[in-house]
């Protein structure tokens, strides 16, 4: 069997739900990480395809392909195989970035690999490219306000004004570290955003 050379260097994958409804939902973090990525890369993800929109971007002489599932949230993994079987990236070569409720609002934590977490998107990431070993950049959510609170009410919750402004550098630095990923790696990229706020 003949090795085929990958179509691109990285796949950058936001997470969320795409109807308007759920735009500024907690839950919808990755999208609104991946739109200002875009954004500081000059492109726009308005092509369809990989049952999401995407679009190929450049950075540092690396091809990079952006991703917004358009699938909802449980089966974010059936469009994010579809991309990375199209491009022949490894799974190591998938960047996830997605809502954290472990984490204080704002507050970042990227990973090498791990299990789901209780996340159904990337419970969904994991069985469709069959691995947990693809980098993630975590944004911070917020817990629930008490035990009994039910987490799907949560994360299809919006943010409170108070918590949009410390949302707003933390989505920006969400976007650094992905991009930190790509150039320096994943230890680099923890080492700078970890725990930032």
């Amino acid at each position: 069997m003949l090795f085929r050379k990958p179509e691109s260097d990285w796949l950058i994958v936001g997470l969320g739900n795409p109807d308007k409804i759920y735009e500024k939902n907690r839950h919808n973090v990755g999208f609104r990480v991946l739109d200002h990525l875009a954004s500081s890369l000059s492109v726009k993800i308005d092509r369809a395809k990989y049952r999401g929109k995407f679009v190929q971007a450049k950075y540092k002489g690396q091809k990079i392909i952006l991703l917004k599932p358009m699938t909802f949230m449980n089966n974010s993994g059936l469009s994010v195989m579809d991309a990375a079987n199209y491009f022949n990236l490894p799974a190591q070569r998938v960047i996830v970035i997605f809502d954290d409720i472990s984490l204080d609002v704002g507050r970042l934590r990227v990973r090498a690999d791990g299990s789901a977490g209780g996340h159904n998107g990337i419970k969904s990431i994991i069985g469709a490219l069959n691995s947990q070993d693809f980098p993630r950049v975590k944004v911070g959510v917020g817990a629930k306000p008490h035990p009994e609170y039910p987490l799907a009410d949560w994360v299809l919750s919006n943010f409170s004004k108070q918590e949009e402004l410390a949302l707003k550098p933390a989505i920006e630095h969400a976007a650094e570290a992905a991009l930190e990923i790509i150039e320096n790696g994943v230890p680099s990229a923890a080492n700078r955003f970890n725990g930032m706020k």
